[in-house]
């Protein structure tokens, strides 16, 4: 009776309680959590608008807040300097073709004078590279009329994208000269949201495809253009930007970007911390093992990394587990 006695209490040390734990598959317990960042929507560009030519302002149209398109007048230089300078430069290019018609007919005579030998080579070398030098003279006033237009077309000022005025940076009738600041202009073609993720939660903003920004004005649809792989050093977060696909918030608002994981995470009431890690146990055969979770953090779910859908966890018992 003794020796029977003593023969179930080492079966029952060497063997789990049937009773003390409970387990229940991965698609049963899966938790699929709302995740959420800080964002704002910025424009790509933001750009400080400035004279290309020297001239003085004759007339500034925009005013700060107002709404322009691409090609709108941003400002008009007085333009007559640059006007008078293309006239004559277009005189001078008249100039030098006239010449340059003189030295091929007086080239073209040369030829046929040196075929019936009333001249020499020489002669004829030297009408040659009159012609080439009348030829070259015309390039020259060409270049310089096509620089004086392209200096006259920059004496309106014109927006390079649909913008918003931020500020105007100068007055009418002030002298302006090239680089000088004309008007602050926000373009509105190119806004993003710049989204501030924390690392563990980077995997999740890639695997899904609806993110929405929370806004004062409403919710707004986005999708994921590009995540960085940085790590900021002060705050320990990544940067991301998405992009609207409907309609978009006023730049510079302010909100929360917004989505629900894609993939499946377990509640954190089922981890356990064994030699310095967290995990959960998992059934392996009949009996409890240890999984670790290198990503899992306390108090938040866990991804459930390398867990098959079919994956029996214990969801009960687990203090009693070694």
């Amino acid at each position: 009776m003794r020796c029977s006695l003593l023969a179930a209490l080492l079966a029952l040390s060497s063997a789990w309680p049937a009773m003390a734990w409970q387990a229940r598959p991965l698609t049963e317990i899966a938790l699929y959590p709302q995740r959420t960042a800080q964002a704002q929507v910025v424009s790509l560009n933001e750009s400080r608008i400035a004279a290309e030519i020297s001239g003085r302002v004759l007339v500034l149209p925009v005013e700060p807040g107002q709404r322009i398109a691409r090609g709108a007048m941003v400002a008009r230089l007085d333009c007559t300097d640059h006007e008078l300078a293309a006239a004559s430069a277009g005189a001078a290019l008249q100039a030098g073709e006239a010449r340059a018609q003189l030295a091929r007919l007086q080239h073209e005579r040369a030829r046929k004078l040196a075929g019936e030998g009333f001249i020499s080579t020489d002669a004829l070398d030297a009408r040659a590279a009159e012609l080439d030098a009348a030829r070259a003279e015309v390039a020259v006033r060409r270049a310089a009329l096509d620089s004086a237009h392209a200096a006259t077309a920059k004496c309106v000022v014109r927006a390079p994208f649909p913008a918003i005025v931020i500020e105007r940076l100068a007055q009418q009738g002030e002298l302006a000269a090239p680089g000088t600041p004309l008007a602050r202009l926000l373009d509105t073609s190119r806004i993003e949201v710049r989204a501030e993720v924390q690392t563990a939660d980077a995997a999740d903003l890639r695997a899904v495809r609806e993110v929405h920004l929370d806004t004062p004005d409403g919710s707004h649809a986005l999708r994921l253009i590009r995540l960085s792989p940085a790590v900021t050093p002060a705050s320990r977060l990544q940067q991301a930007r998405l992009r609207f696909t409907g309609d978009a918030a006023p730049p510079g608002s302010s909100g929360r970007v917004r989505w629900t994981s894609a993939i499946p995470h377990l509640p954190p009431e089922l981890l356990a911390r064994r030699q310095g890690s967290l995990g959960v146990f998992v059934v392996d055969g009949d009996r409890p093992r240890f999984q670790p979770l290198p990503h899992a953090q306390e108090g938040r779910p866990a991804r459930a990394d390398g867990l098959r859908a079919d994956t029996r966890v214990v969801v009960s018992g687990i203090g009693q587990l070694p």
